[in-house]
C-alpha cells in the first residue's frame, strides 16, 4: 500500500501500450456505440476497397465504343459507393469522437472521486498541482488517443489488412515485393515507439512539475507579491516550461524520424511495384487494369501503414498518460473502512478515549509525535488542549477524525475502536473548526451548507446568525448568493472564521473540535463568537486547541502537552499554582498582554 503511494508520479517509463488496457472497462459501458462505430468503420473500408475493382473492370472492358452503357453503369455504381463511403466515414467520426469525449469525462470523474477518497497521508507527499495536471493534461492526451487517434488507427488497420488481402488476390507475385517490406518498417516502428513512449512520459512528468509550481505560486500570489518575487517566480516557471518543451521536442524529433523512415520505405516499395508491374504489362503477363487495381491496393496499404506509423506516436503518448492515471487509480487509501465496519448509533454520546497512543507521521522524518498518550473525555465535557508548538495537539484531532491511525494504542468513541468503524461514519459525528479556515470559491450559502449538504435556506441563515455571520453576509451585494472568491479572498480573516463556525453549527454533531476557532477575530467579535460557541458546546463533547489562554478559562479540564506527552492536567487556577509549563505560558501571555495594553494607553495619551 505504501509502495503504491510512493510510486505515484515517480517517473516510471512505460515500455508498451498496455496501460491503455485500463480503458477497456470504460469502453465496455458503451458497447452499443462501440459496435456501431466498428460497423461504420468496416463499411467505410469496404466502400474504399471496392473502388479499385471497379476501376480495373472499367480499364479492361469499358473503353470500347460499344461499351458506353457499361461505363455509365460503372460510374453510377461508383457514385453510390462514394456516397456510402462519405456516410460511413461521417458516422464513424461522430461515434468515435463522442465516445472519446464520453470516456474521458468518465475517467476524469473517477480519478477525481478516487483522489477525494485517498488518505491525508498521500497528500502529505503528493503535489496538488501535479494531481491537477493529471486530471487535465493527461486525460486530454487520452481523449486524443481514444477519439481521433484510435479512430485513425483502426481505420488504417482495417484498410491495411483489406488492401493486403486484395493485393494477394490480384497478384501474388507483386504482393511479395510490397509485403516483404513490412518487416523492414514494423521492426524500427516498435523500436522507435519505445523511445517515443519514454520521451513522451518524461515530457508529461516535466509539464506536471511546471503545473504544480504554477498552482502553488498562484495560490500564494499575495505572499509572492508582498516579497516582490514576481520575477523570480516567472524565471522558475519559465525554466520548468522550457524543460517541458525540450522533453516534448525530443519526443517529436523521434516521431519525425520514424515518420520519415516509414514513408521512404513504403514509397520505395510502391515504386518497385510500379517498375515490375510495367514490365509485366509489356510482356503480357498482366493487364493494365490488373496493374492499376494492384497499384491502388498497394497505395492503400502503404498509405494505411504510413498513417499507422504516425498514429503510433500519438497512441504512445496516450499510453504514458494512461499509465500516470492508472497509478493514481491503483493507490489504495491507508485509512479505509474494514470489510464489516461496526455500525454506529444515529448520534453518539461523545465519550472519547485515547489509550496508550503513540504516533509517527510517515513523512520521511520518522520523528514520533505522540508517546504513549492516554486521555479520557466524558460525554459533554469541554477539554482545552494547550502547549508549545509541535507538542502534538493537532495530531490528536487528526487521529480522532481518523485521518491517520495510531502507530500503537487505540482511539475510541463511545467504546468503539475507530479502526473497526467506517471513517465516514466517524466524521459525520464530528464538527471541526480548523485554525486555517477553508472557504471554497462558491456562494456564502454553499460554503455554510458544507456542514450539512441539502440544508434549507432557513437552516443556513440560522447557523449564520448563531455564528454572528448573518450581518456581513446580508450586507454583501447578493446576500447569501454572493460568490466569495477562491479561498474566500473577498472576506476578512474573521469573516472566514465565522463562516467556518456557522458550518460547524449547521452540522450539529455530538463531538466538536475547535482549533484556535477565534484566533482571527478582533476582541469584540471574539467575545460575541465565544458566546455563540459556548451555546454550541452545550451538551457536546468539545476539544479546544488554544494558544490564547483567555479562551480556555471556562474549560472543565485543561490538558497541557509537551513533546507528545500530557505533562499537566487541571483547571486554570490549579495549573497556575503548580508553577509548571502552563503557569509559564500564562505568565508570558497575561504579562505581555497587560504590558501591551499599558503601552497602548501611554501612546494614546501622548497623541
Amino acid at each position: 500500500m505504501a509502495a503504491n503511494q510512493e510510486n505515484a508520479g515517480d517517473g516510471r517509463q512505460s515500455r508498451s501500450i498496455r496501460p491503455l488496457a485500463a480503458l477497456v472497462p470504460y469502453l465496455a459501458r458503451y458497447k452499443g456505440r462501440v459496435a456501431a462505430a466498428l460497423f461504420a468503420l468496416v463499411g467505410a473500408a469496404c466502400a474504399t476497397l471496392i473502388l479499385p475493382v471497379a476501376i480495373r473492370r472499367m480499364i479492361d472492358n469499358g473503353f470500347a465504343s460499344d461499351n458506353a452503357a457499361l461505363i455509365n453503369s460503372y460510374f453510377a455504381v461508383l457514385i453510390l459507393v462514394v456516397a456510402g463511403l462519405a456516410g460511413f466515414s461521417a458516422l464513424r467520426y461522430y461515434l468515435v469522437t463522442t465516445l472519446g469525449e464520453r470516456i474521458v469525462a468518465d475517467l476524469r470523474a473517477d480519478v477525481f472521486s478516487h483522489l477525494t477518497m485517498l488518505s491525508p497521508a498521500f497528500f502529505d507527499k503528493a503535489k496538488s498541482g501535479e494531481m491537477v495536471s493529471r486530471l487535465t493534461a493527461d486525460t486530454t492526451q487520452v481523449k486524443s488517443a481514444v477519439g481521433a487517434s484510435a479512430s485513425i488507427a483502426m481505420r488504417n488497420l482495417v484498410m491495411f489488412l483489406g488492401a493486403s488481402t486484395m493485393m494477394v488476390v490480384s497478384s501474388p507475385r507483386l504482393s511479395l515485393v510490397v509485403l516483404g517490406a513490412i518487416p523492414i518498417i514494423v521492426l524500427p516502428l516498435i523500436a522507435f515507439g519505445r523511445s517515443v513512449r519514454r520521451k513522451s512520459r518524461l515530457a508529461q512528468d516535466t509539464l506536471a512539475d511546471a503545473s504544480a509550481y504554477a498552482s502553488e505560486a498562484i495560490g500564494a500570489i499575495r505572499t509572492l507579491q508582498a516579497f516582490t518575487n514576481e520575477a523570480f517566480a516567472s524565471r522558475r516557471f519559465s525554466g520548468a516550461v522550457e524543460a517541458a518543451f525540450g522533453a516534448a521536442q525530443t519526443a517529436i524529433r523521434a516521431r519525425a524520424l520514424l515518420t520519415a523512415f516509414a514513408i521512404f520505405v513504403i514509397s520505395s516499395s510502391v515504386v518497385a511495384v510500379l517498375w515490375i508491374g510495367a514490365s509485366d504489362v509489356f510482356t503480357g503477363r498482366t493487364t493494365a487494369g490488373e496493374l492499376g487495381q494492384f497499384l491502388l491496393y498497394s497505395i492503400f496499404a502503404a498509405g494505411a501503414l504510413g498513417e499507422l506509423s504516425q498514429v503510433w506516436g500519438e497512441i504512445s503518448l496516450a499510453a504514458g498518460a494512461a499509465e500516470r492515471l492508472a497509478e493514481i487509480l491503483a493507490i489504495r487509501p491507508q485509512i479505509a473502512a474494514p470489510a464489516e465496519p461496526r455500525k454506529l448509533p444515529a448520534r453518539l454520546s461523545g465519550a472519547v478515549d485515547f489509550e496508550a497512543v503513540s504516533f509517527t507521521y510517515q513523512s520521511g522524518h520518522e520523528v514520533p509525535v505522540l508517546h504513549d498518550l492516554s486521555l479520557q473525555v466524558r460525554p459533554g465535557e469541554t477539554i482545552a488542549i494547550v502547549g508549545p508548538s509541535g507538542a502534538g495537539k493537532s495530531t490528536l484531532f487528526h487521529l480522532l477524525m481518523r485521518f491517520y491511525d495510531p502507530t500503537s494504542g487505540s482511539v475510541r468513541i463511545d467504546g468503539l475502536d475507530l479502526r473497526d468503524c467506517d471513517p465516514k461514519d466517524i466524521r459525520r459525528q464530528i464538527a471541526l473548526v480548523p485554525q486555517d479556515t477553508v472557504v471554497f470559491g462558491a456562494s456564502a450559502a454553499e460554503n455554510i451548507a458544507y456542514g450539512k449538504p441539502g440544508a434549507s435556506n432557513e437552516e443556513i441563515r440560522e447557523a449564520a446568525q448563531a455564528a454572528l455571520a448573518d450581518d456581513f453576509i446580508s450586507a454583501m451585494s447578493q446576500g447569501y448568493d454572493t460568490m466569495i472568491g477562491e479561498r474566500g479572498v473577498t472576506l476578512s480573516g474573521g469573516q472566514r472564521q465565522r463562516i467556518a463556525i456557522a458550518r460547524a453549527i449547521l452540522k450539529d454533531a455530538p463531538v466538536l473540535l475547535l482549533d484556535e476557532a477565534t484566533s482571527a477575530l478582533d476582541a469584540e467579535s471574539e467575545k460575541l463568537v465565544q458566546a455563540a460557541l459556548e451555546r454550541l458546546m452545550e451538551g457536546r463533547t468539545t476539544l479546544v486547541i488554544a494558544h490564547r489562554l483567555a479562551t480556555v478559562l471556562k474549560a472543565d479540564r485543561i490538558i497541557v502537552m509537551d513533546q507528545g506527552r500530557i505533562v499537566e492536567t487541571g483547571r486554570h487556577d490549579e495549573l497556575v499554582a503548580q508553577g509548571g509549563i502552563y503557569a509559564k505560558l500564562a505568565r508570558l501571555q497575561f504579562e505581555y498582554g497587560a504590558q501591551a495594553f499599558g503601552n497602548g494607553r501611554e501612546d494614546a495619551a501622548a497623541e
